[in-house]
């Protein structure tokens, strides 16, 4: 079916194009069939012509850590791939036809001739992108903001797991061990042993406690004295030895010890004959379920502080902020994209000031750079931050090991939509928004030195000012 001009004037876009123009249109528009379900063009395909859609309804996507998002519909009448033309860039969004669709392509250089002998044609041209575009921008920006907080959920989940199960697995041990130790030294009470020998006992509970409290024996020393000690205990006659050898070599405990505290109870028939070696063994194996579970629930305290430090500082207002919290708060919410086999080298700056500045934007700066930073490296390789002072300037640099920029791409790669990454896996908007962040919100300076293996990005940030509480 031939596209005619009384078609062609119910878009704005063409309203105000002359007879013998639209008639050149019409002329030059090629019919795309397009039936429910197919798709136009998909995202990431090299630019095609103008689309101009008679009736139909098509549905735009984009993707996004590999799952397809709508971003919005064209309903017909409608013109659309004016975008990719203009800046020369491969298609942003997927076109999937919602019905049957008449839909017509004017191709590339009849479309750019249009554009340049008509100003109204142009104009409106214009006026559309700088509208798709914000609206796009905006939606990913939003997308983006929900997508690292999942990750970064995802990830802080994960960290908290192991912790908290540290500290419930030290709750539900402890308690019938307690009531273990309250029974024997009430057993141990009753046969009233002189003062002397009971110290001697305590003296080498609380000797393991030091040992162990304070980290003193490396885990190679301990499973030798656990070799010994297994082989001693059951040579004594210790029931389920194994279990027991293992808190006493982690207490320091060895078979001359206790060859001299248990030599005045082998011939005992009684459960003396072996209690001073299992309240020793449970008193340890206590120690360290409950130095576990602090561990536990102080790595869950750090986390929950990190996180409340990274989110919750003033969206709205100016504060003091320490460069150094920012970037530990940071690192710390990545930790579980950094364990996989990214090392960190920090060097930072001794007594730098305190700057003025939006802290939560800050950490968006050191998020950006940072995840970048471990995916040009595969999530392996060397890590390195540094701060220091340079003239009136706080500087802060984030290097990687990484393959490095390619040089005729560096220019671009501050561009609104411009990425190196694979169709979904960027959105073209993270550096944008730290050189928004840096030179916009904080007069700072960014710039990037790149070549295989060392790529570093510097942030310079005004401390005129500042405080140096």
């Amino acid at each position: 079916m031939t596209l005619c001009t009384e078609e062609l004037q119910t878009l704005e876009l063409f309203k105000k194009l002359p007879q013998s123009r639209l008639e050149w249109v019409c002329d030059r528009a090629v019919q795309v069939k397009l039936s429910k379900g197919e798709i136009l063009v998909s995202e990431g395909d090299a630019e095609r012509g103008l689309f101009i859609l008679i009736s139909g309804k098509l549905a735009i996507t984009r993707y996004s850590e590999g799952v397809e998002m709508p971003l919005g519909q064209h309903t017909a009448p409608e013109f659309v791939g004016e975008i990719p033309i203009l800046t020369d860039e491969p298609i942003m969004v997927n076109l999937r036809a919602l019905n049957d669709c008449r839909v017509y392509e004017l191709p590339t250089e009849d479309f750019l001739e249009l554009l340049h002998l008509c100003r109204e044609f142009e104009i409106t041209i214009f006026r559309a992108v700088q509208s798709r575009l914000r609206g796009l921008e905006s939606f990913i920006r939003n997308r983006e903001k929900m997508a690292a907080l999942g990750t970064m959920s995802a990830g802080l989940a994960h960290e908290l797991n192991n912790p908290a199960a540290a500290l419930v697995r030290a709750l539900k041990d402890v308690t019938p061990a307690l009531l273990e130790l309250q029974r024997m030294n009430l057993v141990y009470g009753q046969h009233q042993v002189e003062d002397e020998h009971t110290e001697k006992w305590l003296k080498i509970r609380d000797d393991g406690y030091e040992i162990i409290n304070n980290d003193k024996l490396d885990p190679m020393t301990i499973a030798d004295k656990e070799d010994e000690l297994l082989n001693w205990l059951e040579d004594y006659g210790v029931e389920n030895a194994w279990n027991i050898a293992e808190p006493l070599a982690a207490g320091g405990v060895d078979v001359k010890t206790l060859d001299t505290m248990m030599e005045r109870w082998r011939d005992n028939t009684t459960e003396l004959r072996d209690m001073g070696i299992r309240w020793l063994a449970i008193s340890f194996d206590v120690m360290s379920t409950i130095k576990n579970g602090l561990r536990g629930a102080e790595r869950i305290s750090e986390l929950v502080k990190s996180m409340k430090s990274y989110y919750h500082l003033d969206r709205g207002a100016q504060q003091w902020v320490d460069i150094h919290h920012g970037l530990e708060d940071t690192i710390k919410l990545f930790s579980f994209k950094l364990k996989h086999g990214v090392e960190i080298h920090r060097c930072y700056g001794e007594n730098l000031p305190q700057i003025l500045a939006y802290g939560s934007e800050l950490n968006q700066v050191w998020t950006n750079l940072i995840d970048n930073a471990i995916d040009a490296m595969n999530e392996k390789g060397i890590l390195e931050i540094q701060t220091s002072l340079f003239d009136n300037l706080l500087k802060v640099e984030i290097t990687d090991s990484g393959a490095g920029i390619p040089d005729e791409v560096k220019s671009r790669i501050y561009e609104p939509f411009f990425t190196t990454k694979g169709v979904g896996k960027g959105s073209g908007l993270g550096l944008d928004a730290v050189r928004r962040i840096v030179e916009n919100r904080h007069k700072g300076v960014i710039s990037l030195e790149s070549q295989p293996g060392k790529t570093t990005f510097k942030i310079c940030l005004p401390i005129a000012g500042c405080s140096n509480g």
